[in-house]
């Protein structure tokens, strides 16, 4: 091992200690309250924010500091050991952030990467709708022209943020014969504009301290400095940060799957029955040991992911890969530790209990399962 990965590997290792000290010291003591309120926890934001961790791989240049994949992997993963919201928070701004870098203007990087950036300024990624999730080519919201301006319409589901957000990033319908192929544009909306409307507020299964809503867009008149990139490249937008987004909640998924391993093992060793502990019992070791090797790989698998990432390789199978693993890995885990501490595990407080719940969206959201496998296989039969 040469200098330049021995120094690479301690500042990893510094990393994970600072975000895992934070996280015990500032999340672990208001999960509960959290999960139960559902409330946004801005205090925790802003500190991150002071910390450098959203946006970490911004660059110097725009304000962040300049970190890489591999350390947002390593960010996500801790934060959702403390608690998957605050990790999910994280994540979208890290796509937010990043989407601002790779395609904004000067103006657009200087009015929101410094709120976001901060923790001060709340964002939202509105792409989902009814008939669009998997699925874009089914969008519906659109935008025309309106001399200089444009002019939307459309209702978005299921959205981080919506019920608290100052501004959304809105993929709009603006080519309705070219859809996918050059025919959506991404809008940066501030959410104070008239027109538009919060639509509801959900009361999800898990991770309840992320806010997730609707929005309506009744003829929102918008600047054309609005637009994203170029006219007909939301698209393409999108999928430039789709790699990145998969390993954010394969990370997520994991730092989930590490606290119920050790929610687990600290329970097989304190819970007594027939006279001795329950982590004595082969079938309790063993389950413990199947655990501990999906964990180990999920992270093998993050972390290959992340290197292609960094090294500007083709990452698109390996990410689906690692997310596709780890969240359903995630989701094994989490169902062992219920299983492992008995009744326990099925009451409202306790923290596997909380952890099943908050793992099992990760097999959805940032594509499917379903999806990350069609991936895979078409890397292996091309389309047939």
């Amino acid at each position: 091992m040469d200098q330049a990965d021995t120094t690479r590997k301690e500042e990893l290792a510094a990393l994970t200690a600072m975000v895992r000290e934070f996280a015990a010291d500032n999340i672990a003591p208001i999960v509960a309250d959290l999960d139960e309120s559902e409330r946004f926890p801005a205090e925790i934001y802003a500190q991150l924010g002071e910390l450098g961790l959203l946006g970490i791989t911004v660059p110097e240049e725009d304000g962040g500091v300049g970190g890489c994949v591999a350390d947002y992997v390593t960010v996500m993963e801790e934060l959702a050991y403390g608690y998957a919201s605050v990790a999910d928070q994280c994540g979208l701004v890290e796509l937010v952030s990043s989407l601002l870098v790779k395609h904004g203007t000067s103006e657009q990087k200087a009015r929101y990467l410094p709120g976001l950036l901060a923790g001060t300024q709340r964002c939202s990624y509105a792409l989902t709708e009814a008939d669009a999730g998997s699925d874009l080519g089914g969008l519906k919201t659109n935008a025309h022209r309106d001399g200089s301006d444009w002019i939307l319409n459309g209702e978005k589901i299921f959205i981080h943020n919506a019920p608290i957000a100052d501004f959304a990033m809105v993929l709009a319908l603006t080519d309705p014969e070219k859809r996918t192929h050059g025919g959506m544009t991404m809008f940066l909306v501030p959410v104070d504009t008239p027109g538009v409307e919060r639509a509801y507020h959900e009361h999800k299964m898990g991770q309840r301290a992320s806010q997730v809503g609707g929005f309506v867009f009744t003829d929102v008149r918008l600047p054309a400095d609005a637009v994203l990139g170029a006219e007909g490249a939301g698209f393409a937008a999108v999928m430039s940060v789709l790699e990145k987004g998969r390993l954010g909640i394969g990370a997520l998924a994991n730092g989930i799957s590490h606290a119920a391993l050790d929610t687990a093992t600290e329970h097989a060793k304190t819970r007594r029955q027939f006279k001795k502990p329950i982590g004595a019992f082969q079938t309790i070791a063993f389950t413990l040991a199947d655990m501990a090797t999906d964990y180990r790989a999920a992270r093998l698998l993050l972390d290959a992911g992340a290197e292609l990432l960094d090294t500007g390789q083709d990452a698109g199978t390996a990410c689906s890969m690692a997310k596709l693993f780890a969240s359903e890995a995630a989701i094994r885990n989490t169902g062992k530790a219920v299983q492992i501490l008995g009744g326990s595990g099925y009451i409202r407080g306790v923290v596997a209990e909380r952890l099943y719940r908050d793992a099992r969206i990760t097999t959805i959201y940032e594509g499917t399962s379903e999806v990350q496998r069609l991936i895979i296989s078409r890397s292996l039969l091309g389309r047939l």
